[in-house]
């Protein structure tokens, strides 16, 4: 009986954070852009803008859903939850501190990679029920960008496998702190198990996880659709892109995905490089700071802290840069990612050889 209301709490959980963090991450978006950009942001509704976001549910939730006459009904009413729930369903193998996880799988990593897979599909389907010229050619750039980012993105996580032995995220965020039971080195050399923090993370284990992060990092920024990979939306060109006949609740499913999708490859890229919820203090000397800042509590918070900076950084990126061109675009993937996960993950391997066996 506990099981099955812990099956029924779980995902009710996990969608009101999702729906609180996009709430906010609105919000500080658009305070971003307006820092960036010398200008105030939000200011009228509420005490600096802060009830302007839940203004706008309110009316997209108050909306009339309107479906094209020449639309395929289907398709166009179940594309937006099946982009939802395909990002959704990738939060329940993720850890937020020791055993805090709401499915501990040993394949995490690569359900998370399968699941996410689907939201290409339903990005297509409602570029081609929506039955809009935008709409499809929003749909055909974001399959194109989706698919050829996976590949830089499967190999950047391939190379942090080989050197953890292990596709468990729970496992993987452990082997970077003081609670692991095996070796870290940092950089390879230096014995790091009782010092932890900052110098026992995945990305500080191996010179080259330094540029495969980087990899991952802009890859996944690509599979979000952010600036400056935002060619599938790309207003100036098509309208809105795959969601221009969208209104409403469905269009606010999409965007709630977009967020999620940003804050879910955010937290990935945390477990695999940044330590997971492990703390960034280390042990130095009697200050036992590694040992004093972990923890479940602590966990979720170091969780949640380097996940919001990482957030941060590419609401930050998507109002400094410009917009690719779709050439530029493939180039970047084809011609100098691809390759560059490719020669990271053949140093995983002489590095596993050579410096960890």
């Amino acid at each position: 009986m506990l099981e099955t209301i812990l099956h029924i709490l779980v995902p009710i959980a996990i969608f009101t954070f999702i729906a609180a963090f996009t709430l906010f991450a609105v919000y500080a978006e658009r305070k971003i852009a307006g820092f960036v950009q010398d200008r105030l942001g939000p200011m009228e509704t509420g005490k600096y803008g802060t009830l302007q976001t839940i203004a706008d549910i309110l009316k997209l939730l108050q909306k009339e859903l309107i479906t094209p006459t020449l639309a395929d009904k289907i398709l166009f009413r179940i594309a937006p939850v099946i982009i939802f729930v395909a990002v959704f369903t990738g939060f329940s193998v993720i850890p937020w501190s020791k055993d805090f996880i709401p499915a501990n799988t040993h394949t995490g990593l690569f359900f998370i990679m399968a699941i996410i897979s689907i939201d290409a599909l339903g990005i297509l389907m409602a570029g081609w029920g929506s039955n809009n010229k935008y709409s499809l050619l929003g749909s055909m750039r974001a399959i194109a960008q989706m698919v050829s980012y996976e590949i830089p993105v499967g190999l950047s996580l391939i190379t942090v496998v080989m050197l953890t032995q292990t596709l468990n995220l729970n496992e993987i965020a452990i082997g970077q702190g003081i609670l692991t039971n095996g070796s870290i080195k940092f950089l390879g050399f230096w014995e790091v198990n009782e010092i932890g923090g900052i110098f026992a993370w995945n990305i500080f284990q191996a010179p080259h996880l330094i540029v495969t992060y980087l990899i991952f990092f802009i890859a996944t920024l690509a599979e979000c659709n952010r600036a400056p990979f935002d060619i599938p939306e790309a207003e100036s060109e098509l309208v809105g892109g795959f969601h221009t006949e969208y209104g409403g609740i469905q269009f606010a499913f999409i965007f709630l995905a977009e967020y999620a999708m940003m804050f879910l490859v955010a937290m990935l890229g945390v477990v695999l490089f940044l330590g997971g919820w492990n703390s960034p203090l280390p042990n130095i000397g009697a200050m036992r700071l590694a040992d004093w800042t972990t923890g479940l509590a602590w966990g979720i918070f170091w969780t949640l802290a380097k996940s919001l900076f990482i957030v941060g950084v590419q609401m930050w990126i998507r109002w400094t840069l410009p917009r690719l061109r779709a050439d530029q675009l493939m180039s970047l993937c084809w011609k100098v990612l691809t390759p560059l996960a490719f020669i990271c993950m053949a140093i995983s391997a002489i590095w596993r050889i050579l410096i960890i066996a």
